[in-house]
């Protein structure tokens, strides 16, 4: 397979591959994983790959992103599941607290189980997705591939895409800046710090808190989701009268496990309070613990507390909220 090949299905699935959250192992977060399950949508390491081979190819389908053959439809089920932490959103939506997932040195054992309990056993799948009966169990993936899939299609073709430009959005996302913590001195004693959000083209700021290094903002700002929307990129400025603001820290956001669990959901109003995903702290990540995503009252949000990165030092703290279309 060569994987680079301009304009064949190949290229696409490189596309994908090298995502941010592609380029580690969906299991043991080992780096540049060379192969995936094409079922599940997920790429894994070497390691990994071989317990999935283990499992049947009825739960997961083991292939190598560079020497197997891939047909379209293979690779249109991994590019719409969206990779990495698209499915992780869900298939690890309720691992317990306090519970460790593999890492990259873990022992054939300790892989093996914790495979096992997240596809097989699906004991960290939410309660609506399990399959339970035994004579369901070899179709399990296929059964939950589809109605992932098939909740994506509804909530597109269902609902009409907001229009702006010749761009096609998804829904709004709400964030409520509520709090800094221990923010960077810019100015002689102190500093006046707003935070500014981009997404794609879109750019929102709140206001300016003069002379407080743990601002309370509690300001609600909000952006349209597009189709291919990316990280959230979050930045904190020091205001300045007469020179350039200065810079007191950043961080990216991962958008996927609020708007997929979301999305796999549906109307959020049919369901009773309950986590329905989570984002989980790593090193390539500014969470300070892992963020969960829940159903509130009939809406999806999810808290978040950020630290900044490349600064001295400063906390963040933010709610986000998806409102989809017609809401």
């Amino acid at each position: 397979m060569e994987l680079g090949r301009p304009g064949s299905g190949k290229r696409r699935l490189r596309d994908l591959l090298l995502q941010k959250d592609n380029r580690f192992c969906a299991d043991c977060r080992a780096l540049d994983p060379r192969w995936a399950s094409s079922n599940i949508g997920v790429f894994i390491c070497l390691k990994c790959c071989g317990v999935h081979r283990s499992l049947g190819s009825h739960i997961s389908k083991v292939l190598s992103v560079t020497l197997d053959e891939w047909n379209d439809d293979e690779i249109d089920a991994m590019i719409e599941i969206g990779g990495n932490n698209s499915a992780n959103a869900i298939y690890e939506a309720f691992i317990p607290e306090g519970y460790s997932k593999p890492g990259p040195d873990a022992t054939h054992e300790q892989r093996s189980k914790f495979i096992r309990s997240k596809y097989e056993l699906q004991e960290f799948l939410k309660p609506s997705l399990r399959i339970l009966s035994n004579s369901d169990k070899s179709n399990v993936q296929a059964n939950f591939a589809s109605k992932v899939m098939n909740s994506f299609r509804s909530n597109s073709s269902q609902k009409s895409h907001l229009q702006k430009g010749m761009v096609e959005f998804l829904g709004l996302l709400k964030v409520k800046v509520i709090k800094g913590t221990n923010l960077a001195i810019r100015d002689m004693m102190s500093s006046d710090p707003y935070v500014v959000l981009t997404l794609g083209q879109q750019t929102v700021q709140t206001g300016i808190i003069r002379s407080n290094l743990n601002p309370v903002w509690n300001e609600e700002l909000m952006l349209s989701v597009p189709q291919a929307f990316g990280t959230l990129k979050l930045q904190v400025y020091d205001y300045d009268t007469f020179t350039a603001d200065d810079i007191m820290g950043e961080a990216e956001i991962d958008l996927q496990p609020l708007i997929t669990s979301a999305m796999a959901f549906g109307d959020a109003g049919m369901f009773s309070n309950m986590q329905i995903g989570k984002w989980l702290k790593s090193h390539d990540n500014a969470l300070i613990g892992d963020s969960t995503v829940n159903i509130v009252d009939g809406k999806v949000k999810q808290e978040i507390s950020l630290q900044l990165q490349n600064v001295e030092s400063g906390e963040l703290d933010l709610e986000l909220e998806w409102m989809p279309l017609g809401q």
